[in-house]
């Protein structure tokens, strides 16, 4: 499943600018499945750049892309989706953990 494209911050830009300098860097992010789900990949990042009525994707030499707002961790730096990823992780810790009614029956 496919979530709308989110702008996201620019600051976000000047990071996946200065990644371009590394021989490599290592992206964890949401995959689009049914449920919260991560992915990673390698590579050297080549650019970002905008797919039309898709957002902003980070090309890497490797061939894989990945959707800017997507992007959980980038070389151990948090990314654009990284408060997404906080929130799935700290749900169980909430009264609902997932649920919509906390009353004990």
């Amino acid at each position: 499943m496919k979530t709308a494209y989110t702008p996201i911050d620019p600051v976000y830009f000047e990071l996946f600018e200065q990644e371009m300098v590394n021989k490599e860097s290592r992206i964890i992010y949401f995959a689009f499945t049914d449920e919260p789900e991560l992915e990673e990949c390698r590579g050297k990042i080549l650019k970002t750049a905008e797919v039309v009525s898709e957002g902003v994707f980070i090309f890497l030499d490797n061939g894989d892309k990945v959707r800017a707002d997507r992007v959980v961790v980038i070389d151990g730096k948090p990314g654009p989706a990284y408060d997404e990823y906080d929130a799935y992780a700290l749900a169980p810790l909430t009264c609902k953990a997932g649920y919509d009614d906390c009353s004990l029956k």
